[in-house]
C-alpha cells in the first residue's frame, strides 16, 4: 500500500492510481474516505472559517496515526503551502492548522516555510487527472533557508489523486529529503 486509498481487492498490492504512475513521496494515509459528511467538513474547515474544525481534525488523526508517525520516524511536519495571493483571500492555511496541530500533538517541530508555492495555479478540485500533474508543474520550490531533515511528514487536507503531495516530495528529495510521508484528513477513489 501506497497513497492508502482503498483496494477493490485484498489480493492487490497498489491502487490504480499507484499503479499507472510512480509518486515521489513514500508512503501516506488519510483518516477517512471522502464522503458527502466529511466533504462538508472539510469544506467548512476551509473555506467558511471553521478554524476550529482543524483541532477536532488533528485530534482524530493524531490518535489514529500515532504508532506509524514512530514507524516512519518523522523528524518534521511540513503543510501544504497556499500561494499567497490564495492565503490573503481565505486569511489562513488550513493545512498549517492542521500541521501545527499535530505537531503539538506528537511534540514534533513544524516548518510552515520549508515548501513555497511560487506559482499561482488554478484550483485542484476544477481540473482531471492528466490536468492536475501539468497544473503543478514548477509550482513549488523550497525555502533557501531550510536545512532538510531525513524523514518529513506533508499535511494536507484532501487527497485525490496525489499531484499535489507528488510534486512537494519531488521538490523536498531533490533539497535532500530522504523520505516522504504524507497525512490527509480524507482521501479521493480516483478520478
Amino acid at each position: 500500500m501506497k497513497c492508502g486509498k482503498p483496494l477493490k481487492k485484498a489480493e492487490v498490492e497498489y491502487c490504480h492510481d499507484c499503479k499507472e504512475k510512480v509518486f515521489a513521496y513514500d508512503q501516506g494515509a488519510s483518516l477517512w474516505i471522502h464522503g458527502e459528511l466529511v466533504a462538508k467538513g472539510i469544506y467548512k474547515f476551509k473555506y467558511a472559517n471553521r478554524r476550529c474544525y482543524g483541532s477536532i481534525f488533528a485530534k482524530e488523526m493524531a490518535k489514529e496515526y500515532e504508532k506509524q508517525i514512530q514507524i516512519w520516524g518523522i523528524e518534521e511536519i511540513i503543510p501544504v503551502p497556499l500561494h499567497k495571493s490564495r492565503l490573503r483571500k481565505r486569511g489562513y492555511n488550513q493545512a498549517q492548522i492542521l500541521a501545527k496541530e499535530l505537531g503539538e500533538r506528537w511534540k514534533l517541530p513544524v516548518e510552515n516555510h520549508a515548501v513555497v508555492r511560487i506559482r499561482k495555479t488554478a484550483p485542484q478540485k476544477e481540473l482531471n487527472k492528466r490536468e492536475r500533474l501539468e497544473n503543478l508543474k514548477g509550482a513549488f520550490a523550497v525555502s533557501k533557508n531550510w536545512k532538510p531533515k531525513e524523514r518529513v511528514l506533508v499535511v494536507d487536507d484532501i487527497y485525490t489523486t496525489g499531484s499535489t503531495i507528488h510534486r512537494i516530495a519531488k521538490v523536498l528529495k531533490r533539497a535532500g529529503v530522504q523520505k516522504v510521508y504524507f497525512l490527509t484528513i480524507s482521501i479521493g477513489q480516483g478520478l
